[in-house]
């Protein structure tokens, strides 16, 4: 037997589908934006994100010592912000 959905119940469930649908796509891209700040973000670059492990290269020392002391709250953030699954942040030093 068929359900029956009126118009508003039929494209709030769409558009929740999609919604969740469109984040599983960015990755943690999109993520990331959300939770380092515009000056953070200016100092990293995102190498790859393979098997749940986030590698995010960092300009200089100072910033890869920065964010390897937030890496738990960093982490708990992203993991709160996307749908992917991330395990774990490795940051490296290197040209972002």
């Amino acid at each position: 037997m068929r359900q029956t959905h009126t118009l508003k119940e039929a494209v709030e469930s769409f558009l929740k589908n999609w919604e969740a649908q469109h984040q599983q796509r960015e990755g943690p891209h999109a993520a990331l934006q959300k939770v380092l700040s515009k000056k953070e973000l200016d100092h990293i670059r995102v190498r790859y994100f393979t098997r749940g492990v986030l590698g995010i290269s960092v300009d200089s020392s100072a910033w890869l010592y920065n964010l390897n002391l937030r890496k738990d709250i960093l982490l708990e953030k992203l993991r709160s912000q996307s749908e992917s699954v991330i395990k774990d942040i490795r940051f490296s030093l290197g040209d972002s």
